[in-house]
């Protein structure tokens, strides 16, 4: 275990309905094991369905549900993929204003797979050079994003990928970023 991200909590948004169990299970793992808290936040009080493509996986306790979590208690967000998570919280205003929120106070964000729908929902993806899961890019691109088709892209404080295939430079990338977004917070307050 690192410390890497000691004392930083990161918050990962997941849809009640449905989550690609091995995009919230990585990553999770990943900032746990750099020394960061993981905090699970969902739309509802009620289990977090996961998902292996089509087959249900495990279920997961929310840590709190999005109307009581203030973006401000946390140092990044990790929005995990699968088509149901993304599609799920991008009608949910409160969520899209939580993620919103993170790109106001220039927090990073990580996305991957189809996660970033919720991020042309929210109206954060103009000028951005990103990636996704390849039929997410008109959307992306309608949105005004630059849409590449690259394993991990970081552009400033967003870090993106294509799909679970990728997830070893994702969870490399992402622990990377809330890392130097650390330094870059502790170098201003110096």
């Amino acid at each position: 275990m690192s410390d890497q991200l000691s004392g930083k909590r990161i918050a990962f948004l997941v849809a009640n309905e449905g989550v690609e169990q091995v995009e919230l299970s990585e990553p999770a793992r990943a900032v746990r094991d750099a020394g960061a808290e993981a905090d699970l936040i969902a739309p509802a009080d009620e289990p977090v369905q996961a998902f292996d493509h089509l087959d249900k996986g495990d279920t997961f306790e929310p840590d709190r549900i999005v109307a009581d979590a203030d973006p401000a208690d946390y140092d990044g967000l990790v929005l995990p993929g699968g088509v149901a998570n993304p599609d799920q919280l991008r009608t949910k205003s409160q969520a899209v204003e939580f993620v919103r929120s993170f790109f106001d106070a220039g927090k990073p964000v990580a996305a991957i797979c189809h996660a970033p729908w919720v991020l042309a929902e929210a109206d954060v993806v103009r000028g951005r050079r990103m990636t996704s899961w390849p039929s997410l890019q008109t959307d992306l691109r309608n949105a005004g994003a630059n849409w590449v088709d690259e394993e991990v892209v970081v552009d400033g404080n967003l870090v993106t990928s294509r799909k679970p295939d990728d997830l070893d430079a994702f969870c490399a990338a992402i622990v990377e970023e809330f890392a130097a977004a650390d330094s870059e917070d502790e170098s201003v307050e110096a």
